[in-house]
């Protein structure tokens, strides 16, 4: 394949994905105007794992500004080659010891997605204070279809670890749930409903108002359901950029 070939696949690409997120905004607001929700309550995370900063970057340009990754080394890698005002969300498992090089490599990470358990919330904390950035907002990963597969607090635990996020760690922003859904979609209502259920204890024992608890649910398959049961933060990726391009093994 010749250079200008893949120019032009890229630019095409980047084409399709500018439209492609103005479709998604449309069916944003219309699955929020059916829900009787402002629209404008609702993020979108456009996951852009697997993708080339160049195609991130004309989504960019066409005025969008959250943008999701999955894994540590894709994020230190391509947050540095595109502007400092993208709000990067972290979604992806993460491990203690990619910890200090995921917040010192992402200086303008606003959330990370995924916290599943205390030690990881501890070593987030110790890192925010050590680098002396402000706060970092982070939500509690609840496991709620029971799938073995699947990181994420059990939901009997999410209180709990809830509250050690905003009890015990002064440098992070406890700022609400987040959860996936099963891969089939079948039993997705129940598992975005149980999450909506965690939030309510959740609130209730911190003393908090819901709507001040985010509900990170719904992906490209089921975002408008995630948006009728009261998410507030979807994380689109191939529905935008496009079927996923992993390396050949």
């Amino acid at each position: 394949m010749n250079k200008e070939h893949v120019a032009d696949s890229t630019m095409s690409a980047a084409i399709d994905g500018v439209a492609a997120l103005r479709s998604v905004i449309q069916r944003v607001n219309q699955a929020a105007e059916k829900a009787g929700r402002v629209s404008d309550r609702i993020r979108i995370v456009a996951v852009s794992k697997t993708k080339p900063v160049s195609l991130i970057r004309q989504v960019y340009d066409a005025g969008h500004r959250s943008f999701g990754e999955n894994y540590v080394q894709e994020i230190i890698e391509k947050a540095p080659q595109l502007p400092e005002d993208i709000d990067w969300h972290f979604i992806g498992n993460l491990q203690s010891n990619k910890v200090k090089p995921l917040l010192s490599g992402v200086p303008n990470l606003v959330m990370v997605e995924s916290v599943d358990d205390e030690k990881i919330a501890n070593m987030l904390d110790r890192v925010v204070g050590n680098i002396g950035r402000k706060p970092l907002k982070v939500l509690v990963q609840v496991n709620t279809s029971g799938e073995e597969s699947k990181f994420g607090v059990d939901p009997s635990g999410c209180v709990g670890l809830a509250k050690h996020v905003k009890e015990a760690c002064s440098n992070l922003e406890f700022s609400g749930l987040m959860t996936i859904g099963m891969a089939d979609y079948t039993s997705t209502p129940e598992n975005f409903k149980l999450l909506a259920k965690c939030r309510s204890e959740v609130c209730k024992e911190l003393g908090i108002p819901e709507e001040q608890c985010e509900l990170s649910m719904g992906m490209s398959g089921d975002f408008e359901l995630a948006i009728e049961l009261g998410s507030t933060n979807v994380r689109i990726g191939s529905t935008i950029f496009g079927a996923r391009e992993y390396p050949k093994k």
